[in-house]
């Protein structure tokens, strides 16, 4: 079930996006709108193929592959969604109302979110002229796992000497 919060926020998204819509001369489809639903409802960032299961699953609705590509390219445009690129994996997440960080691994590929950071102050206190909307921090380095792993090969080579 849905929090007042989260349903506030999807009927804000719904009517930023109408308008993005109408302005750009785009068609306002069911489909569209039950992506962004679902887009706002996945907590965290997701694959593509996770979108289509979630739809597929939860909301027992069936769009195409396609579809979802177009929709996510408009709610980029829109700022109500953001793409992620760690290595090789395509991730997307949802920004509007959202500033978060994420520490990747370079090892493994491992991403971990970053919540209630607060760069708001320092941004915009050192950008003049600027009217900041939200924000995404990247933070990149090893995670537990493979530091670990990383310190017992060099503990194992240098006992090998």
């Amino acid at each position: 079930m849905e929090n007042n919060k989260t349903v506030e926020i999807i009927g804000t998204v719904r009517q930023l996006f109408t308008e993005y819509l109408k302005e750009n001369r785009c068609r306002c489809t069911v489909e569209r709108f039950a992506i962004l639903e679902a887009v706002y409802s996945i907590n965290g960032s997701f694959e593509i193929e996770e979108l289509l299961r979630y739809l597929e699953e939860n909301e027992k609705f069936r769009v195409s592959r396609a579809t979802v590509y177009n929709t996510i390219s408009l709610l980029i445009k829109a700022n109500l969604a953001t793409h992620h690129q760690y290595g090789t994996v395509s991730k997307y997440e949802k920004c509007f109302g959202a500033s978060k960080g994420h520490a990747v691994c370079t090892k493994c590929g491992k991403v971990t979110e970053i919540n209630n950071i607060n760069l708001t102050e320092t941004i915009t206190a050192n950008v003049k002229k600027f009217h900041l909307t939200h924000y995404s921090l990247y933070a990149y380095g090893l995670c537990n796992k493979c530091h670990l792993a990383a310190k017992r090969r060099k503990t194992r080579m240098t006992k090998k000497k």
